[in-house]
């Protein structure tokens, strides 16, 4: 459920890939609205270190590192890489497929 809010945020609402990925679990994390529109800041490898931005708000979400750490890790496994501009360079994934990837692993993570 949530990887399709998300997909549906990224491809009808427009939103970045970061905010994409907050809004596809803004009812069970209860975000706001503001917290979404913040993300947007993170978006086209604004995120720190250059990360992507759906990588790094999937990292946000989860409170416990090692929970991080295995988010993390899994999407560089997909993706090729965990910066932005290397994955679009790489184009193993699309930045629609990296917000879908990014939900899935917090959905499983939850």
């Amino acid at each position: 459920m949530s990887v399709e809010k998300a997909r549906k945020a990224y491809t009808e609402e427009k939103l970045y890939c970061a905010q994409s990925v907050l809004r596809g679990f803004q009812e069970p994390f209860r975000l706001g609205e503001e917290r979404i529109a913040e993300a947007k800041a993170w978006g086209g490898g604004r995120a720190e270190n250059g990360f992507c931005g759906a990588l790094y708000a999937a990292r946000t979400l989860c409170a416990a590192p090692d929970a991080k750490e295995r988010i993390h890790g899994r999407f560089v496994e997909a993706a090729g890489s965990d910066r932005c501009r290397e994955i679009r360079a790489l184009k193993r994934l699309s930045c629609k497929e990296c917000v879908e990837l990014a939900a899935r692993l917090v959905e499983e993570k939850s």
